[in-house]
């Protein structure tokens, strides 16, 4: 379980019902510095203000959720976007974490979940709703009839370690600048693994990787899978 970090986190909220807004500023001990109730503010508010982390509905007027999230990502690269949604939709998860998105959990999680959740992806940790993701996981291994221990063995040192920042829902940038490498090199890694894991999506490779992987290597986004509890 992760612990709220002693250093602040700055937080803007993004959901296009004010009753939300107002409601989260009121339940969360972290400073929320602002407030925005649609896709096109969400992005000019992260710009102009810099956050450690967006808090944001994947579905609002003006331009989604996911749109922003990649505005965001790409305008304020050290800004986290988590999203919080009443959606349980398999499909926006996976598009959130392809868009670049830190987190995805669903509007029933309770305040103090929703504290440690933001303060793990201001650590630069990942997060999402295992009552979406147990689900999915379960549809990828009925569907995969090759075994994902060999795959991940038969990755190099270099490939896996690209795969367990994958899996941490990192960026291709920050893979980059995590291992030396450049842009062009970490899409050539991830086009390889692709190809070997024989998926064609991030939170596909994320998923056998989470099954896989000792559990001490596992992040916050790895527990989430088999602890709904953990944030």
């Amino acid at each position: 379980m992760v612990k709220p970090s002693k250093q602040p986190v700055s937080l803007l909220v993004v959901d296009d019902h004010e009753v939300v807004r107002v409601g989260l500023r009121t339940v969360l001990s972290i400073a929320v510095v602002g407030e925005a109730s649609n896709a096109a503010d969400a992005v000019a508010e992260a710009s102009r203000l810099q956050p450690d982390v967006v808090l944001m509905d994947i579905r609002m007027p003006n331009g989604s959720g996911l749109e922003a999230c990649r505005d965001i990502r790409a305008s304020c690269p050290g800004a986290r976007v988590l999203f919080l949604s009443s959606y349980e939709d398999e499909e926006a998860v996976l598009a959130a974490v392809m868009g670049g998105a830190s987190g995805y959990l669903l509007k029933q999680v309770n305040a103090e979940e929703l504290v440690r959740a933001i303060h793990a992806v201001a650590q630069g940790q990942s997060i999402l709703d295992s009552v979406i993701t147990k689900p999915l996981l379960t549809r990828l291994q009925s569907k995969e009839g090759e075994s994902s221990e060999a795959k991940r063995i038969a990755l190099s040192s270099q490939q896996q370690r690209v795969l367990a920042l994958v899996a941490e829902g990192k960026t291709n940038k920050e893979i980059g600048s995590s291992l030396e490498l450049s842009d062009k090199t970490v899409k050539n890694y991830i086009r390889f693994i692709f190809q070997k894991m024989k998926v064609t999506r991030r939170a596909q490779a994320a998923a056998f990787f989470v099954r896989d992987s000792p559990p001490g290597k596992r992040s916050i986004l790895q527990s989430s899978l088999r602890n709904p509890k953990t944030a």
